[in-house]
């Protein structure tokens, strides 16, 4: 399983949409405080809509913290600092990516102590960075699909046909 890491977030409606992102694919959420909102705010639970409550979620004191509760955890960290792409790297089974707060991202000491982990989402120099959900949706794919999208179901159905 999966695991996504959210370093300090700090708008609900984000985390709520990360966290219907991460029901729909059975991926495990990581909560690490301080977090710029209330677990129980409104604008979390729209935005998860009634997918919230099937969540598989941990909140964390600080960084230190999830480190110690996750032991030799593989974690590969999303900022647009990287020196390689998100695709550059084969995704464990288990493995935990961070992102960090829109508004600064993860800290620099942290990338510093961790370059080889580092990936990031190519874009145009005059962008400053993509939506924070977005983001964790485009990387999160990437590893689901290196996995063959091994516990998810790959056909749809139409409601008022079938398909031919």
């Amino acid at each position: 399983m999966l695991n996504i890491v959210l370093h300090e977030p700090e708008i609900p409606a984000n985390t709520g949409n990360i966290g219907r992102t991460c029901v729909a694919t059975g991926t495990r959420l990581h909560l690490i405080e301080p977090l710029g909102f209330l677990l129980n705010e409104k604008a979390i639970k729209r935005a998860g809509m009634d997918y919230w409550k099937d969540l598989d979620v941990t909140t964390y004191l600080n960084y230190e913290d999830f480190l110690q509760r996750n032991p030799g955890a593989k974690i590969y960290y999303a900022t647009t600092k990287a020196p390689q792409t998100y695709t550059e790297v084969s995704y464990e089974d288990d493995c935990f990516i961070m992102f960090g707060k829109e508004s600064a991202g993860i800290p620099e000491e942290i990338l510093l102590n961790n370059q080889e982990t580092c990936v990031r989402i190519p874009m145009i120099n005059d962008i400053r960075s993509l939506n924070l959900s977005n983001s964790v949706a485009i990387v999160l794919y990437e590893a689901l699909r290196q996995h063959d999208f091994s516990h998810m179901q790959l056909g749809g159905h139409l409601t008022k046909y079938n398909w031919k």
